[in-house]
């Protein structure tokens, strides 16, 4: 498992950490791809489920074949009511299992920043789907400040850790990058969008607690870090959160997305 796997492999926390923006950006994307019902699809780099949960909930597919190098975060997939009629399954985004023409849409959901090639992973989806068929994605906007944690790179950064805090291929995730990307991998009428969601925590313990799980880059450098140096986080967080008068800190996440139609 390379380095980046291991940063994703507990369901149960990414869930709290990222599974309800998840769904919520997932939503959109959904209703913006706006493709039949029926189809055969993969969703690459599925993690715990939660937008495989919400693409069989909203798009009727006929089939649905997930994949994710994190075998515990797979059985985590497996255990959700909603995803039943998915097949869960190892695999890389850059080298995925499948033959030819095997899928009528691919997907990847919020994995494209984590990949060390999301070039050859881009060309895998789209040699895996058929011909006049869809491949698409869509990541936090993590240049932009799009992150749901992008408070926490804030923070981080600001206290001399500029290392190991953001995903490894960050750039990527802009959104002309993200065209250009799919571009040369040979998808022809391909277009962008920018998805926006509130991101709203109840208090400053829903958002600590929420934002240092012990999965990610950030979460993994949290874990380590000193105790004097978590209260110092701590600190700085609270200064800088946009905190509503009744406490709740609410803020704005968005997303790009890129989708593409394989050559006839």
């Amino acid at each position: 498992m390379r380095q980046a796997d291991k940063l994703f492999t507990d369901g149960e926390a990414y869930e709290r950490l990222m599974g309800r923006w998840t769904r919520l950006v997932g939503e959109v994307f959904l209703d913006w791809l706006d493709v039949p019902k029926g189809l055969r699809w993969l969703d690459v780099g599925c993690g715990n489920g939660a937008f495989t949960e919400e693409l069989i909930a909203r798009c009727a597919p006929a089939t649905v074949m997930a994949v994710d190098p994190s075998g515990d975060q797979l059985a985590y997939a497996r255990t959700r009511p909603g995803a039943k009629a998915a097949e869960f399954q190892l695999g890389d985004a850059q080298k995925l299992p499948f033959c030819d023409d095997s899928f009528d849409i691919a997907i990847m959901a919020l994995v494209i920043s984590f990949l060390p090639s999301p070039d050859k992973a881009a060309a895998e989806l789209t040699r895996v789907v058929r011909p006049a068929g869809w491949v698409a994605t869509y990541m936090w906007d993590i240049p932009g400040g799009g992150a749901t944690v992008d408070p926490i790179y804030t923070a981080l950064e600001s206290m001399g850790m500029t290392t190991s805090v953001r995903p490894p291929n960050p750039a990527v995730s802009g959104r002309q990058a993200m065209e250009e990307l799919w571009k040369n991998a040979g998808l022809e009428s391909v277009d962008t969008t920018v998805i926006r969601v509130p991101v709203v925590y109840s208090n400053f313990d829903d958002f600590w607690d929420s934002n240092t799980v012990p999965v990610g880059q950030q979460g993994k450098l949290i874990e380590s870090m000193s105790m004097s140096a978590r209260e110092q986080l701590r600190a700085r967080l609270r200064q800088h959160l946009p905190f509503a008068s009744d406490g709740r800190i609410i803020y704005e996440s968005f997303a790009n997305a890129v989708r593409g139609r394989v050559p006839n």
